[in-house]
């Protein structure tokens, strides 16, 4: 069994969806960041960065925090949406990768500025919101060549359906970017992903375009 630590963010159903993927069995387990629970003593135990999902593995009695890190965990212990090929392998990393450090922080900007703190600094919304823009417009070329990020569906596109998901948020028109759309409700539909979107809790369906 695998406990999880999580809540209702794309950080949070990265992990969810990835479970769900490979049919394990998890329990999930609320951490409303809210209400300032991932600052509680026995979560930081478990995520020294106060940061939610954590993951524990009673098969090996491993601990562990970050999602990206959880999703190779979890990839390599079911030698499943991470290919063993070289090249596979780490164009797959490179991905996930893109999204770790450029989807995930600049997307979560935009959030903050345009979404819950809209008109109180202008020149951040412009910023961030224009390199949301740029990063759709990497992936849009990207997924104009293959029909997911590193090929065939894996870890990589887990890791970054959850952002776009809130394409809203970010003021985004998802028809300004066609391949992004084709690739987003392909994904939207898979019955594994409609079951982790909504773990730890239903908060609202899965915005369609």
């Amino acid at each position: 069994m695998i406990d999880l630590w999580t809540w209702t963010t794309p950080n949070g159903r990265k992990v969810s969806i990835m479970l769900e993927e490979l049919e394990l069995p998890y329990r999930a387990h609320a951490v409303d960041i809210t209400h300032r629970e991932q600052f509680a003593p026995t979560f930081q135990a478990l995520s020294p960065n106060n940061k939610i999902p954590a993951m524990r593995d009673d098969d090996t009695g491993i601990t562990l925090m970050e999602s990206g890190a959880i999703l190779i965990y979890l990839a390599e212990k079911c030698g499943r949406l991470l290919p063993t090929d070289l090249e596979g392998r780490h164009r797959t990393l490179e991905w996930l990768m893109w999204q770790m450090g450029g989807i995930g922080p600049i997307l979560g900007q935009v959030h903050h500025f345009l979404k819950f703190h809209p008109g109180k600094a202008p020149y951040a919304e412009r910023r961030f919101h224009d390199e949301a823009l740029r990063l759709y417009g990497v992936l849009d070329r990207r997924l104009a060549d293959e029909a997911y990020l590193a090929g065939d569906y894996s870890i990589a596109d887990i890791a970054t359906w959850p952002w776009i998901s809130r394409y809203e948020w970010q003021r985004i028109d998802l028809g300004d970017f066609p391949n992004v759309r084709r690739w987003y409700l392909e994904i939207a539909h898979r019955p594994a992903v409609q079951r982790g979107y909504h773990s730890p809790k239903w908060v609202n369906e899965i915005p369609l375009p």
